[in-house]
């Protein structure tokens, strides 16, 4: 059996939102592997499925630049510390990095590194970057970038928290107006506040639905509620409940926050938008950046903290 530790039950509270012993026991039950401990607390309805993906952790900056209104990017570096975030230098390089990417070509991180730095094409942005490590005395890391453009209508954008959430909307249009382009900012905030993983239900696999049926499936057979139910009803359960996290997690079908019914959707919201401004007007695509997803930094306090509750 696996030598679970307090730094293994820490990462995957914070992985999950589980309790503490909830933690434990799942990591017990499969001998410390994270992915499956994570399984094992969402069949048990102890953990969602929107933290499997991790926590925010790491310091740093998202910028959003727009080349015009088809073209725009985004850009994560990462700083050790949030006093070097807020610092002016950092920042005026992460516009930089920003302003490099929007005018960029290039494909993936290696390709975009080995560029020619826009503001001294004597160096690559590798060579900016290592620079600007030494000048600043800490480690600084161009995590991604993404450039978008819209072919047949226009992009908007939105930054929140002054740099801690990047969003991108790409809309299909034959109207650009300020009308139209109001509308793409709120969807941009939209995006940045509740973080959904696709425009529309018909970019969700088969293989998601099917991998969050058999999560549901287990969620019901563990429910006392449903005990001796017919398989028709337990059927109906699950896809109600699948129906229901697709609409959480499906931009088009979420409540549009300035609703002023609290109900209207984001489809109908872009609907009503398209004919006030006597538009064909569809949602494309988005791209979302949050500083340090995924990333963790290492705090060594907790995991003690754990191990003297846990008792290990």
């Amino acid at each position: 059996m696996a030598n679970i530790t307090a730094a293994m039950v820490k990462e995957l509270r914070e992985m999950t939102g589980a309790g503490m012993m909830d933690c434990k026991k799942a990591l017990g039950e499969t001998d410390g592997d994270m992915e499956a401990a994570v399984e094992f607390l969402r069949k048990n309805g102890q953990a969602k499925a929107e933290k499997k993906a991790g926590r925010i952790a790491a310091e740093g900056l998202c910028k959003v630049v727009m080349k015009d209104e088809k073209t725009a990017a985004v850009v994560e570096v990462n700083s050790e510390t949030d006093f070097v975030a807020k610092n002016e230098e950092f920042q005026s390089f992460v516009a930089a990095v920003a302003e490099q990417a929007v005018c960029s070509d290039a494909a993936d991180m290696d390709a975009f590194m080995a560029e020619a730095w826009k503001s001294d094409t004597s160096k690559t942005v590798k060579d900016a970057l290592v620079e600007k490590v030494a000048r600043i005395g800490e480690n600084l890391n161009i995590r991604r970038f993404e450039k978008v453009t819209a072919d047949n209508g226009c992009v908007a954008t939105y930054v929140h928290g002054g740099g801690r959430i990047g969003v991108i909307v790409v809309a299909d249009t034959d109207v650009v107006n300020d009308g139209i382009k109001e509308a793409l900012t709120n969807l941009a905030m939209q995006v940045a506040a509740l973080s959904p993983k696709y425009v529309a239900t018909s970019e969700v696999s088969e293989e998601y639905k099917a991998h969050e049926k058999e999560i549901l499936m287990a969620q019901i057979a563990n429910d006392p509620k449903m005990a001796g139910k017919p398989e028709k009803v337990i059927e109906g359960a699950v896809n109600g409940r699948l129906n229901k996290e697709l609409k959480e997690v499906c931009l088009l079908e979420q409540v549009y926050v300035k609703a002023e019914d609290g109900k209207q959707t984001v489809a109908q919201y872009v609907a009503q938008v398209a004919k006030e401004n006597n538009a064909n007007l569809s949602i494309s695509r988005f791209v979302r950046f949050e500083t340090g997803e995924g990333i963790e930094k290492k705090v060594d306090d907790f995991a003690a903290e754990v191990a003297a509750q846990a008792g290990m």
